[in-house]
């Protein structure tokens, strides 16, 4: 077989689908301050929502080292490119069709994978993830391993693990409870249900958001989310969470109608990086860097027993779940969990067998023993 390869050294023709940009630091007035600049990273995969490949991984660990030792640089920016992503985790038909099932290969890929977030944290220069659209699974990790984060408010944030094979510990069983506490870090990583970003913002995970749907020729908030900031008749919080029945409808109808403009989205970034421009530089590292213990206490005390138990998954849930995802229609991206959970109770052995019998929902086909 032909191995992929997880030497940083070694590149395939793959590679190149990060991108890397030195950008003339301005005053928000847009006056040139000479002789310095700040970087941006792009995650250049739009047809896949930017998933990250292997090769992608090695370009940001690489991209970020040569940020960090840019003397001009004031800032890192790290995005993605389009309007619809800003990163939506690992490359799931990589996943699927290669690492599924060899649990050594994938254990290669995750030491990569725990050294591009390390890479992020141990930046020299501070980082803004700029979302441009959603943010999940791996790219909510690598997101909160960023210093800021400014979003368009038609993003969204969440998980992907205990639904599709896998759990969040890539960073986010780390990091998320220190932004927005145990029970919601706990909800976000189990149900895996998305966030808005008006949602994410009210519970501190990000810096600021900012329109993007133009409508009529004009900013309109995301019509998708309650922005009236009240509660329901329980007394829970609804600003910020998504519309149902007829407002849902007519949310989408003004937003098939609209176009997304990120301008504002780049000023208020843009706007960001000249703050943190005129500051004092030594300073300014060396209080990131503080800031940033609380996030590499969890992260260091966690991430190599994390990546040992990430790679043997991948010989079962792990497995059937990428499969799914992969190998499943726009109606079920999913393993049959129900099915699944009933096999094992019985007694069944994980297994080739085992793994079809709970794809047939993903695969469009009734399980062989549906009746049972």
């Amino acid at each position: 077989m032909e191995f992929v390869h997880h030497e940083l050294d070694r590149r395939t023709p793959d590679a190149g689908r990060v991108r890397y940009e030195q950008v003339e630091l301005r005053s928000p007035q847009g006056e040139r301050a000479a002789g310095l600049h700040w970087v941006r990273i792009t995650l250049d995969n739009p047809p896949q929502l930017n998933s990250y490949t292997t090769e992608m991984v090695k370009d940001v660990i690489l991209a970020f080292r040569r940020a960090s030792a840019d003397r001009a640089c004031v800032a890192v920016v790290f995005t993605g490119a389009g309007e619809r992503a800003f990163c939506t985790g690992g490359n799931t038909a990589q996943y699927a069709e290669y690492y599924a099932g060899r649990p050594e290969e994938y254990r290669q890929y995750m030491r990569l994978f725990n050294d591009m977030v390390s890479a992020i944290l141990m930046c020299d220069k501070p980082v803004i993830c700029r979302v441009n659209g959603m943010r999940i699974a791996g790219g909510q990790e690598i997101g909160m391993a960023c210093d800021f984060s400014v979003a368009s408010d038609l993003a969204s944030f969440g998980q992907a693990g205990p639904r599709h094979g896998s759990a969040p510990d890539g960073g986010s069983t780390d990091f998320l409870p220190l932004f927005v506490g145990i029970e919601h870090g706990m909800q976000s990583c189990t149900l895996c249900e998305p966030w808005s970003a008006h949602k994410a913002l009210r519970l501190g995970l990000l810096t600021s958001i900012t329109p993007a749907l133009v409508v009529d020729g004009k900013f309109t908030v995301n019509p998708l989310v309650v922005t009236e900031r009240w509660t329901d008749e329980f007394g829970r919080v609804v600003h910020g969470e998504w519309k149902d029945g007829d407002a849902k409808a007519q949310g989408k109808a003004l937003l098939a109608r609209g176009r997304v403009d990120l301008s504002q989205l780049d000023a208020e970034v843009e706007r960001l990086i000249f703050k943190l421009a005129n500051t004092m530089p030594g300073c300014l590292a060396k209080t990131v860097e503080s800031v940033r213990k609380h996030k590499l206490e969890h992260w260091d005390r966690n991430k190599e027993s994390n990546r040992a138990w990430l790679a043997l998954n991948m010989m079962n849930e792990g497995r059937a779940g990428f499969r799914a995802f992969h190998e499943g229609g726009r109606e079920s991206r999913e393993a049959d969990f129900l099915l699944l959970r009933r096999r094992l109770a019985e007694g069944a052995l994980w297994g080739d067998e085992l793994i079809e019998e709970v794809l047939a929902r993903a695969h469009g086909r009734a399980p062989a023993n549906a009746g049972r």
